[in-house]
């Protein structure tokens, strides 16, 4: 999956000159390969080698850096010299320059969109290719227009408010972009973006401290967007419009078709342009399963869209299905104080709940018995007790006595009457 640049690549050392001799920081030529300060140095010092799409794009720059260097010391020596002309060599030096540059812009174009649906389309190495005309968006993290220079005292002064917000205003854009890819859901992209960069205000002194701060919010909002707890929400259930295009549509059918990880693998890979240990990084997996991923997802893809064969081709459809949509993050600040909103509804919930608990615990223990009280014992039953007999009617002998008992008379004294006065 990895190949050589085609350009030679200068010694260690060598990269290291012609980076300085350019003014050029580490973290600003590795904005421009796409790959982080700690590569670029590992490429000056010899540790690692570039390779795949990155190696080439870094040995094109160092090319350009090197022609750069090399018409520079004559121009220079040309305003010094007394003759205020430009000296022929400079001149010709100036119009070789300028005509390779205009012969490399030429020869890099992109298909057409009345090609789409015909079959292979031949597409040039996309990391020397700059953004079409007409499509202003990328999938990168990179800034559109170079950013200008500004001393070291002048970035450490930045508040965190300050380098949120530019962080967001680098990312947003194109993540909300890469969300929409992986889940197929305009709406539920940018939540998982700004749910995602909710989390990273929360634990920004991590963030602020990460070697890769746009990767750990990339990561997050990757780990939101493909969530299994979506398919729990009722909204959510509900189809979105589809793209108007029928190709489009066909292109994002069958990125939902494939398994989360192959296709969070080549969103990363042939959409963003991260190479593959960065891939199987971010996705949290070797370089060998990374690739196998990678390339089960393409025959995936092939096998439903054949003119997406060719990995240039399928980059640029990527974009363009990403571009149509014409998704919008929200705003630094509302994102920001959505965050702190957010953070302090839990911290209240988190109390009221602690409070109620510590009440429920107060009431039991107010209210339990002091003592042991043994538990009353089930009733048994008593065997050989008659059954008590209720009085009922007598019996002929019983009346007999009973008359003759009322007739005889009673014995003994006789009873005192009471007399009436």
């Amino acid at each position: 999956m990895t190949q050589s640049p085609a350009l030679p690549l200068p010694p260690p050392k060598e990269r290291r000159r012609l980076r300085e001799a350019a003014s050029l920081t580490r973290a600003q030529l590795a904005s421009r390969v796409g790959v982080t300060s700690e590569t670029v140095r590992g490429w000056e010092t010899g540790r690692s080698t570039p390779r795949g799409r990155k190696g080439e794009k870094y040995a094109r720059l160092l090319h350009d850096l090197g022609d750069e260097a090399e018409v520079t010391p004559r121009q220079e020596s040309a305003v010094d010299s007394d003759d205020p002309e430009p000296s022929p060599e400079a001149a010709s030096a100036r119009r070789s320059a300028r005509a390779r540059r205009k012969a490399a812009a030429t020869g890099r174009k992109r298909p057409a969109a009345k090609d789409r649906g015909r079959g292979p389309v031949t597409v040039p190495d996309r990391s020397r290719t700059p953004v079409p005309h007409g499509h202003r968006v990328i999938l990168a993290e990179r800034p559109r227009t170079k950013p200008p220079r500004r001393p070291d005292d002048a970035v450490t002064a930045l508040t965190p408010d300050q380098a949120f917000d530019a962080l967001y205003a680098f990312c947003a854009p194109a993540l909300v972009r890469q969300t929409y890819l992986l889940t197929g859901r305009r709406e539920l992209a940018r939540e998982s973006v700004e749910r995602a960069f909710q989390i990273a205000w929360q634990r920004w002194p991590e963030v602020a401290r990460d070697r890769d701060p746009a990767g750990w919010v990339r990561a997050m909002a990757y780990e939101c967007a493909l969530s299994p707890w979506h398919r729990l929400r009722p909204r959510l259930r509900l189809p979105e419009p589809p793209p108007p295009d029928a190709f489009d549509r066909a292109l994002r059918d069958a990125l939902l078709k494939l398994p989360p990880s192959y296709r969070r693998t080549l969103v990363l890979y042939d959409g963003v342009g991260l190479g593959l240990p960065e891939t199987a990084a971010e996705t949290e997996a070797s370089t060998r399963a990374a690739v196998n991923r990678l390339v089960h997802a393409r025959e995936a893809l092939a096998e439903r869209l054949p003119e997406l064969a060719d990995p240039e081709t399928l980059h640029w459809r990527l974009v363009e299905l990403a571009s149509i949509e014409r998704l919008r993050a929200a705003k630094p600040p509302v994102v920001r104080r959505g965050g702190e909103r957010r953070a302090r509804f839990w911290t209240r919930a988190a109390i009221a709940f602690t409070v109620a608990l510590i009440g429920t615990t107060a009431l039991t223990v107010r209210t339990a018995p002091t003592h042991y009280e043994p538990p009353v014992p089930p009733g048994e039953t008593v065997q050989g007790v008659p059954p008590p007999v209720a009085p009922g009617p007598l019996s002929e002998k019983e009346q007999k006595l009973r008359a003759k008992l009322r007739q005889e008379q009673q014995g003994g004294p006789d009873r005192l009457l009471p007399q009436p006065r």
